[in-house]
């Protein structure tokens, strides 16, 4: 099993005041499998999805990444572990404003220091042909569309070949044929690199073209 969660539980607190949001979530996610997570806004999509991807603890439960649990890994393991197993696609793109494009996409792999310089770029830029932005490598963020920042962030979370791409609201901010461009790039890559793929959406036309949709619903996930 690609990504295992068991009995996952996410409480806020204020100090005076706790605030519920995931109450027992499970799910099991196979290697090359395309699912979805729907629910309203404020249903926890969000967090749940930090939680799968290491980047927030759980209050109670595990989530099990080819059989290890994240949460119990020290921070640095654990940030590694991220850096080289799993991509993160979000609604608001956070690309660095004052790095090209050629620089973003390169950045992971540069932190994750597997190969010189020069291999790192060469792997940056067969990526950006892929997403089909080889002619936008000196441009800015500012300089780029929406659905062009969506395809820079892509490609960003797909350089260091991650077993898993978690993607939230990928199209939030796109126009519906931009949207469509993008999420049929998520899945054509799928396909290609059997990659699993987590989308979180509130669009119930997108989900309906995954593998299999899951609704969160009063803080569970039901199918």
């Amino acid at each position: 099993m690609m990504l295992e969660a068991k009995n996952i539980h996410k409480v806020y607190s204020n100090g005076t005041k706790t605030l519920p949001v995931l109450k027992g979530v499970n799910l099991s996610i196979e290697q090359g499998k395309f699912i979805a997570i729907v629910g309203p806004s404020g249903a926890g999509k969000s967090t749940l999805l930090h939680v799968l991807g290491g980047l927030d603890h759980p209050s109670e439960g595990s989530v099990f990444f080819t059989g290890r649990d994240i949460y119990k890994l020290k921070d640095n393991a654990r940030c590694a572990l991220r850096n080289k197993n799993i991509g993160f696609v979000f609604q608001f793109y956070h690309l660095l404003a004052e790095f090209t494009v050629l620089e973003n996409v390169a950045l992971p792999k540069l932190i994750a220091q597997g190969n010189g310089p020069k291999a790192i770029i060469e792997d940056a830029l067969k990526m950006l042909g892929k997403v089909g932005l080889s002619e936008r490598l000196g441009h800015f963020p500012s300089q780029l569309s929406g659905g062009e920042k969506q395809r820079v962030a892509i490609a960003r979370a797909l350089i260091n070949a991650p077993e898993i791409l978690f993607c939230d609201e990928p199209t939030g901010n796109l126009d519906s044929a931009s949207g469509g461009e993008i999420i049929n790039l998520i899945r054509s890559i799928n396909k290609e690199n059997r990659m699993s793929v987590v989308l979180v959406t509130h669009n119930t036309e997108l989900a309906n073209s995954t593998d299999k949709v899951y609704h969160l619903k009063d803080g569970v996930l039901v199918n």
